[in-house]
């Protein structure tokens, strides 16, 4: 395999990473695997994966410089290539990084579009050319099917905007970086601004306030109602409802060395399908340990 596709140092930037995006990436090479070999053969008009902050393709471990494979090549290396890939980035080197990574794969380079720049803008050119492949249904032809990963540095990157814009699509799952430290750290200082604050762009508006103050002192906390209230919202897209007190490990929770929490993977599906997928793949942690609720 060519060096640039291997978890090795192949002489270009690659994104520092901690140990627990390891973990993240379990899921999200799985969930893709499972994706494409159960879709592959079904006539869809395009099979497509999002990553809106995609970084140069590989990652490199902190503290033990061990390299490994990021979300964009995992994609592109899975064994049944999507039919169409959007990558964008803030950085224009890491795009460019990205791309001679992927001419290293099999898929056509012409089946690949990179976008730098502001993926809460970029979103929206991405959603422009999909609809142009999603046209009403016509017999034998089924409508363009997606796979977003939305994974940004920090709960700034990402707001609602994003979310709701790729939910017009048809058929658009979505893998959602929830950052729990990032609300952590926001939401005593945003809840009380009278300006509209990060916290409200992430969450869609402002009623995530009432929740918080509902909850604050309660004996649970506040995090898992913030999260099931965005989670209502996704629900109010179209996606389906999923009831995480009782299946909480659908939630993957990425923890530091200190086991502070960090962030949680959220998926989305309008399919019931998709939902059953993320359920079998996320049973089954990166260590091969089996979780029970």
């Amino acid at each position: 395999m060519d060096k640039y596709l291997l978890p090795e140092d192949d002489g270009l930037p690659v994104r520092p990473s901690g140990n627990w995006a390891q973990d993240k990436l379990f899921y999200v090479k799985h969930y893709i695997d499972t994706f494409e070999k159960s879709m592959r053969e079904k006539p869809w008009r395009a099979r497509i994966y999002i990553d809106l902050f995609a970084g140069p393709g590989k990652c490199q471990d902190r503290d033990t410089g061990e390299y490994f494979i990021g979300s964009p090549l995992i994609a592109l290396t899975t064994e049944h290539p999507f039919t169409k890939y959007f990558f964008v980035d803030l950085d224009g080197e890491n795009l460019a990084t990205l791309d001679t990574r992927s001419k290293a794969t099999s898929v056509p380079n012409d089946r690949i579009k990179f976008l730098t720049g502001d993926a809460n803008e970029k979103v929206h050119e991405i959603a422009s050319d999909i609809s142009k492949i999603d046209k009403p249904y016509i017999a034998g032809v089924w409508n363009a099917l997606s796979l977003a990963f939305l994974d940004p540095n920090g709960v700034e990157e990402l707001r609602w905007g994003i979310v709701s814009t790729l939910a017009q699509m048809k058929k658009m799952d979505l893998i959602i970086h929830y950052s729990q430290q990032g609300v952590e750290r926001l939401v005593k200082r945003s809840v009380d601004s009278q300006k509209e604050t990060v916290l409200d762009r992430f969450f869609g508006n402002t009623r995530w306030k009432d929740v918080y103050n509902k909850y604050k002192d309660s004996a649970g906390g506040y995090h898992r109602p913030l999260i099931n209230y965005y989670k209502s919202n996704l629900q109010q897209l179209g996606y389906v409802e999923v009831k995480d007190d009782e299946e909480i490990w659908t939630e993957p929770l990425m923890r530091n060395q200190k086991n502070a929490p960090l962030y949680r993977l959220l998926f989305a599906s309008k399919d019931k399908l998709g939902i059953k997928f993320w359920k079998e793949i996320t049973k089954i942690k990166r260590s091969g340990q089996i979780q029970l609720l």
